[in-house]
């Protein structure tokens, strides 16, 4: 093993998950973040079992099993009259087929946990409220040796500075959605909401997700329509304007919906980026991953996951492999993975926000098919591993 020392420049779930990764295979890391504090924005966050079986093997199961939930079912169903209209048992499902549970907890809760688990590893090193922009930044030198670190990994995220010097790197476009996270307590929750399930309500140019949180025993709502560019602001609190946005955006909803999401307090509004097809190293030193290398829409509830597959990967080619060795395989292989998360990302926008015939025939073709069916079409995503 050739690579001794990896410098992460992001402290979210990317960069955490990174510095664990390495550290499982004997690679020390120093992470440095820009915040003053880690404080994960947005709201809940979906786990499949192709992301929580990489959990497992970091040893962090124990404690997110006393943060998160197991849903019985995820759904789908009618934003105009809350009918069912398909669904997959995931709570036994997940385990027995894909071989790891499928879970939904908050998003600060997962990043405390592998926070935690940094820092009790004497492989990792956080430094927080240090911004890097350059990967000839002084900071990133060992403090005792002066060297630069073998790899520097970018996990800054979809407005990553460190993808300016990676020649031919992804672009980040508007990608013409918008969408607004809340919460509500559960016991203030609209009957219709079933707290063991996530479920997805579908209409025309726009869906919404829900399911339970258990620690802050409340109800994750992420409403998704067209928008317009608000510019780089993450998680901006919605003001008036974008309160009127979201009531015209889901106006001829189910009424009940409606009613929930115009009492809803402090939405956060989020104007959504993806990046592009591109490259996503220096052919030398600097990889990029998760947002930083493919901000994707919210379709596949795979943005989180995507960036820890990354991480795990990316270890395991780097502790295997000369360094641009290493980076060349992480491409190639993470590449075609990506691609595939996208093509059924697209594939569920276009079904979650049919109008019209294509709607009629979406719902009649929903209300038809059995749940193996849908099971079996989940088991190239969900049942993924690694390769080896």
């Amino acid at each position: 093993m050739s690579t001794k020392a990896v410098a992460i420049v992001g402290g979210g779930i990317a960069g955490l998950a990174a510095a664990l990764c390495f550290a499982r295979k004997g690679i020390s890391t120093r992470i440095f973040e820009k915040s003053a504090a880690l404080e994960e924005v947005g709201a809940g966050l979906q786990l499949t079992p192709n992301v929580t079986c990489i959990l497992d093997q970091l040893g962090l199961l124990p404690a997110l099993k006393e943060l998160w939930s197991e849903p019985d079912v995820v759904a789908l169903a009618s934003g105009l009259t809350l009918k069912r209209l398909g669904s997959v048992p995931v709570r036994d499902t997940a385990k027995t087929r894909w071989g790891a549970p499928y879970a939904v907890l908050h998003r600060a809760s997962l990043q405390r946990v592998l926070a935690n688990a940094v820092m009790q590893n004497p492989l990792c090193a956080l430094t927080l409220d240090q911004q890097v922009e350059s990967p000839d930044a002084q900071v990133l030198r060992d403090p005792c040796s002066g060297k630069r670190p073998d790899l520097l990994i970018a996990a800054d995220g979809v407005w990553s500075r460190l993808r300016n010097f990676v020649a031919g790197g992804p672009d980040v476009t508007f990608s013409g959605n918008i969408a607004w996270r809340m919460t509500i307590p559960q016991h203030q929750a609209p009957a219709f909401i079933d707290r063991g399930t996530v479920t997805a309500y579908l209409a025309p140019k726009a869906h919404l997700v829900t399911y339970p949180l258990r620690e802050t025993e409340s109800i994750n709502i992420v409403a998704i329509s067209s928008g317009v560019d608000a510019s780089e602001g993450w998680a901006a609190q919605a003001g008036a304007e974008q309160r009127a946005l979201l009531e015209k955006s889901f106006h001829g909803w189910n009424s009940a919906i409606r009613d929930m999401l115009l009492k809803a307090e402090n939405p956060t509004f989020w104007p959504l980026f993806e990046a592009g097809v591109g490259r996503w190293h220096n052919d030398k030193d600097l990889m990029l991953i998760g947002d930083a290398a493919h901000a994707m829409m919210p379709f596949s509830a795979q943005g989180a996951g995507m960036a820890i597959e990354d991480a795990y990967e990316l270890a395991n080619l780097v502790a295997a492999l000369p360094v641009e060795q290493a980076l060349a395989q992480f491409e190639q292989q993470r590449s075609a993975r990506i691609a595939m998360v996208r093509k059924r990302g697209n594939l569920n926008k276009f079904a979650y926000h049919a109008a019209g015939p294509f709607r009629i025939g979406r719902d009649v073709l929903l209300r038809l098919r059995p749940p193996a069916s849908f099971a079996r079409d989940l088991d190239w995503l969900y049942g993924y591993r690694a390769p080896t």
